[in-house]
């Protein structure tokens, strides 16, 4: 989509000292940290949803909340009418019709950044890079479909309707994060790993602990966020991830240390883990083919990760205060021990 900066000169000059951001989302996980980075740099923030959460922002100066309903076409045109944004960050589009409309009703404003996802890569490669590898195909019938089946189908439809909106002249780009993991993080998949570094001395580890799925720090992206609606091109994608990918032998050597604490991780093979009727795709964060995502597109505007251990210090900070532990995602202690002393009879 080379030469659209070129065509939206005046819109992408406005956005470096635009002062007015919407976030369609905004107070859960990645929409609060966006919020604060957009804090941080002089926004005056609004958030839209339905008010279904807990806002952390309610006392918060420079932060308005207007309620509705993002799926709603009307309550997306009063929330332009009344916020007049220069820039949106879309925290909460599942479905290509809602990247369609959002991007009509914010056509003019200076940059419309869409959440997409890593996932919505079509081909195993390594690494997954936004001008090569080809995306997931998404049919009429899994483009409204709300089983996780689809979910990458659904972003990389998105995806597509970004590029559409660019074409039609609005300034559109699309962010697609690969595992996200910090303070606050609702689906808890971090959290199974970090309570049990925290609670016990031996941690099964599934295969060779080699296996790489790679993930990026909450704050990096709400920055990339940021940075992509002041600086990104048009019908764009952007990856973000962790400039340093590491393995999960590496993820639990990072925890360990910002719990400063000591621990043996023990690795199990299929067999193994079998005696507990376990297998690796028990375990979450495991993948058995590497996912990894080139960022090299989203640095050269500028963006930088945050270093790794910074990164997990705060996400252990903020995992001990909450009363979060993965337990959705436990394949039981219980088996765990099972497969340790068939380890330690080997």
């Amino acid at each position: 989509m080379a030469g659209f900066r070129d065509a939206f000169p005046f819109g992408h000059e406005r956005s470096a000292m635009s002062d007015s951001a919407l976030v369609v989302g905004g107070t859960r996980f990645v929409g609060r940290h966006t919020v604060e980075e957009l804090l941080d740099h002089d926004y005056h923030v609004t958030i839209f949803n339905r008010g279904n959460h807990d806002n952390p922002f309610a006392d918060r100066e420079n932060v308005d909340h207007v309620e509705g309903d993002r799926r709603d076409e009307t309550d997306l045109k009063a929330a332009k009418l009344s916020v007049e944004p220069d820039i949106v960050i879309d925290c909460v589009a599942y479905y290509p019709a809602d990247v369609a409309i959002a991007t009509d009703v914010f056509a003019d404003v200076d940059g419309y950044v869409y959440i997409s996802s890593g996932d919505a890569y079509g081909v195993e490669e390594i690494p997954k890079r936004e001008d090569e590898t080809p995306m997931r195909p998404c049919t009429e019938e899994q483009a409204v479909d709300e089983s996780g089946e689809t979910y990458g189908n659904r972003k990389a439809e998105g995806d597509r309707k970004v590029v559409e909106a660019a074409e039609n002249g609005v300034n559109a780009m699309s962010v697609r994060p690969c595992i996200v993991y910090g303070p606050y993080d609702y689906t808890e998949r971090m959290d199974y790993w970090l309570d049990r570094v925290d609670s016990y001395d031996r941690v099964v580890v599934p295969g060779d602990g080699q296996n790489v799925w790679h993930r990026a720090y909450v704050e990096d992206v709400a920055s990339a966020l940021r940075v992509v609606a002041e600086e990104g091109e048009p019908g764009e994608f952007y990856n973000v991830g962790d400039r340093t990918a590491v393995t999960l032998d590496e993820m639990l050597e990072l925890m360990a240390d910002a719990m400063d604490t000591e621990i043996e991780v023990v690795h199990a093979g299929k067999r193994e883990l079998a005696a507990a009727g376990l297998d690796p795709e028990s375990f979450i964060l495991y993948r058995d083919y590497p996912h990894l995502l080139d960022t090299d597109k989203l640095a050269a505007l500028g963006w930088s990760s945050t270093p790794l251990e910074e990164a997990m210090a705060r996400t252990v900070e903020e995992h001990r205060e909450s009363d979060r532990d993965g337990s959705e995602y436990d394949p039981g202690r219980e088996n765990e021990e099972t497969v340790l002393s068939v380890l330690d009879t080997v």
